[in-house]
């Protein structure tokens, strides 16, 4: 009998995960990884800035979904059979100790993604597989006799019993999806910062909170507010808050052609009676000071100075002479201040995109097709997205983890 043909699209972070898992729990299997460009795992290498935010210390399934604007659900039984402390002793074992960091990002303890990089390919060597780069796929048949034939750029044909799409955001592996008979939901991208045209706060660049509350204004949605870091940058606003934001609402973002107002809290621990009573605390006991230069709030020096000068208050203005007026629009300026989004900026090279093949058309037990017998995902293809810290890495590992398993053992 012929052993089993499998073959592997993509050779990102999703396929060489998945061909592994392959080829350990089925040695006799034929697995082949075909990746179109001639240096497989390019986001792995250039991930968390060169060192590769490889997963998330995060160990419970339910609060694990929670980082997820699409996909949660889908990925909430997946994650009971493969999740984070997995990742974590499957490197381990593999000699790849992973570290934790304070904000729960978990990194190679090299600090350097080319020791990911080299794990996954010396692993994927020594399991059989047949790595094959600078080999681009153009399109894929179905066989009547069951099985898929692949066709190359270069000409040549590859016949398999089993398909294993791991082509992330490469429109080709939408098209063979589509060609195939799935549903794809049309991709948008997701993690990134906005732009905002104000210039005098523009000229802040470089100025941080540690925490903020940012609210698309307009939104019911309670996942449209998100509260964390912010950075001010030389085109707009930054940050954990931002990037979280912008996954949440990256549909609603897209369909607004990045055109929205932002609601922006400086004060988020503190309720708006609070931040009230403070500034009148303030006022008292700093009557004749500047308000410049005697601070009304917990905030960087220059940030302020930003916002007193939005309620028109000169360097000039004493505490003693602020009106109830003004007070009253200084404590609405620090609690809700509207900035106008006027575009997206990119997060590094970290770029995501929402998207992909409908998961209601995927058996997320196996990851196979729920259309076309002999077919899987896993990764990016998926119309899965994380928000920023791992999370897309983890869900790539579990997919890739069920569909290697079940491709070989025939599940």
């Amino acid at each position: 009998m012929l052993p089993l043909q499998i073959v592997v699209i993509g050779g990102g972070a999703a396929g060489f995960f998945s061909a592994i898992a392959c080829a350990k729990v089925n040695p006799q299997a034929q697995v082949t990884l075909l990746e179109a460009s001639r240096q497989p795992l390019a986001k792995v290498r250039i991930s968390g800035g060169g060192r590769c935010n490889v997963t998330h210390a995060c160990f419970e399934p339910e609060g694990l979904v929670q980082n997820y604007p699409r996909g949660g659900k889908a990925l909430r039984g997946a994650f009971t059979r493969f999740q984070a402390k997995d990742t974590i002793t499957w490197f381990a074992v593999h000699g790849v100790p992973l570290k934790t960091e304070a904000d729960g990002r978990m990194f190679p303890i090299t600090d350097n993604s080319e020791t990911v990089v080299n794990c996954l390919i010396k692993a994927t060597v020594a399991s059989g597989v047949e790595l094959r780069t600078g080999t681009p796929v153009i399109s894929v048949k179905r066989l009547s006799s069951g099985g898929f034939e692949v066709f190359l750029k270069s000409g040549e044909t590859i016949k398999c019993d089993r398909l294993l799409l791991a082509t992330g955001s490469n429109p080709i592996g939408y098209k063979i999806a589509r060609d195939l008979g799935h549903q794809i939901e049309p991709p948008v991208p997701s993690l990134f910062t906005f732009n905002i045209g104000d210039q005098k706060l523009r000229d802040l660049a470089g100025v941080s909170v540690n925490s903020v509350q940012l609210r698309l204004s307009g939104s019911g949605n309670s996942q449209l507010e998100q509260t964390g870091p912010l950075l001010i940058t030389h085109w707009g606003l930054s940050g954990p808050a931002v990037l979280k934001l912008s996954a949440w609402g990256a549909r609603i973002l897209h369909d607004s052609h990045y055109q929205a107002t932002l609601l922006i809290n400086w004060l988020p621990s503190l309720s708006q009676e609070q931040v009230r009573q403070q500034i009148l605390a303030v006022k008292t006991e700093w009557a004749k000071k500047a308000i410049a230069l005697h601070r009304g709030a917990d905030l960087p020096h220059r940030l302020w100075q930003y916002i007193i000068a939005r309620v028109r208050i000169t360097t000039e203005d004493r505490w003693a002479g602020l009106s109830h007026k003004t007070l009253n629009q200084l404590v609405q300026e620090l609690t809700q201040g509207q900035y106008l989004i006027n575009g997206k900026g990119a997060f590094k090279e970290e770029f995501v995109t929402c998207g992909g093949v409908n998961l209601k058309e995927v058996n997320f037990k196996t990851m196979e097709s729920k259309l076309i017998p002999g077919l899987y995902f896993a990764g990016e293809i998926l119309d899965i997205d994380g928000v920023t810290g791992g999370f897309n890495f983890q869900s790539a590992w579990t997919t890739a983890y069920l569909a290697g398993n079940a491709m070989g053992t025939g599940g």
